[in-house]
């Protein structure tokens, strides 16, 4: 034990401060995100930070419960959340405030959200979010959408070698149903497959028989689109698998037209932490190790058919080079005015000196107005 007091800058775990320049940097990277999303018709809403719980938690945010702090509202005695996902909270404006607008439905979002815990490789518990729903079309064309204007907004940030992975998060279980596992059979084989353990995927599938003998060969599918697609089309697949299956392809296709360019891969068994999407899923990666840039896919917003993808504007920052420093000018006393605003319209920073021991130097400066109102770098200006 000990009389000293608490560090007023230790924060909980997970937590942390964003400081200059990282915190106007991801500021500016939204708007760029989020002007993409504009541009393509997705109109911004903004939900509260938290609300009650019973509607927090509904439909599709039952899969964030475990994730999702809890404290009581003083004023109503009831139970409320603070968001953890903010797609849940888009769906309730959907089929509330906005029940009566036209389908399809375009919204755009950002903010924070916080959780009760991070993971390993990334144990932040506050994190940004940006994203886009598009709620009411049930097509091929709509989930392509939602990937291309994501990529298309990372791409406007500096993200031009994303990959898009694709995973059938229904279809494991759709062959599971057709070949009748259930129980302590049922959960073997699905660990199995979360696991990527093919010898133990091919030896509880020749157990199980029936459709689930195709799992070996889908699980070693994962991997260029094309290819796995050409798997897919080959195996007899149970007419839900083959829906599932042909959905796929025509989400391929479509994206394809949208965005030729866009790197994509299949993964057709993959199903971790997408307990909610009823269709197809959606990851973007960077070029080398970024990790997730995006996540999305088709679920249900309370009873419409709905897609969407949200962006991670933290790890996009880190996948991004630094773009151009703000240049910080410092004005001296009686400096011209008009000039300082002409600086300021073309995106400099302006920092005008308030007292003598104002300087340069102490206002971290990178350049100093003269007396012509020509600007000097701030090395220069010590030197002299």
């Amino acid at each position: 034990m000990t009389d000293d007091p608490p560090n007023p800058a230790l924060l909980p775990a997970g937590l942390s401060d964003v400081l200059p320049p990282e915190a106007e940097r991801e500021a500016m990277l939204v708007e760029v995100l989020a002007e993409v999303f504009a541009r393509h018709g997705y109109e911004r809403v903004k939900p509260p930070l938290l609300e009650f719980e019973d509607s927090l938690l509904a439909g599709s945010g039952a899969a964030v419960a475990e994730q999702t702090f809890r404290l009581m509202d003083p004023v109503s005695h009831r139970m409320m959340g603070l968001r953890a996902d903010t797609t849940p909270q888009v769906a309730r404006i959907a089929a509330t405030r906005l029940a009566r607008v036209p389908r399809p439905l375009r919204l755009s979002y950002a903010g924070q959200v916080l959780r009760v815990q991070g993971t390993q490789l990334a144990p932040a518990r506050q994190l940004p979010q940006a994203g886009i729903e598009l709620i009411g079309p049930e097509s091929a064309e709509a989930d392509a959408e939602v990937a291309a204007v994501a990529a298309e907004a990372l791409a406007a940030v500096g993200i031009t070698e994303a990959s898009l992975d694709i995973t059938l998060p229904r279809l494991a279980p759709a062959l599971l149903d057709a070949a009748d596992v259930q129980g302590d059979a049922r959960r073997k084989l699905a660990r199995a497959l979360d696991r990527k353990d093919a010898a133990a995927v091919a030896d509880h599938a020749a157990r199980a028989g029936g459709a689930a003998l195709l799992l070996p060969a889908l699980l070693a599918a994962a991997g260029p689109a094309d290819a796995a697609l050409a798997v897919l089309a080959a195996e007899a697949l149970p007419p839900a698998a083959r829906q599932i299956a042909d959905h796929a392809a025509a989400v391929v296709e479509a994206i394809r037209a949208r965005a030729p360019g866009l790197r994509i891969t299949l993964d057709p068994l993959e199903f971790r932490g997408l307990q909610y999407h009823t269709g197809v899923a959606f990851t973007i990666f960077g070029a080398g190790r970024t990790g997730e840039l995006a996540r999305g896919g088709r679920y249900l917003s309370g009873e419409e058919p709905a897609t969407g993808m949200t962006l991670y504007p933290d790890a996009v920052q880190r996948a991004v080079a630094p773009g151009p420093v703000r240049l910080r000018v410092f004005l001296p006393a009686g400096a011209d005015a008009a000039r300082a605003a002409a600086l300021r319209a073309q995106g400099h920073a302006t920092l005008a000196q308030l007292a003598p021991s104002d300087t340069a130097q102490s206002l971290r400066c990178t350049h100093l107005m003269d007396g012509n109102g020509a600007l000097r770098p701030l090395p220069e200006a010590i030197q002299e």
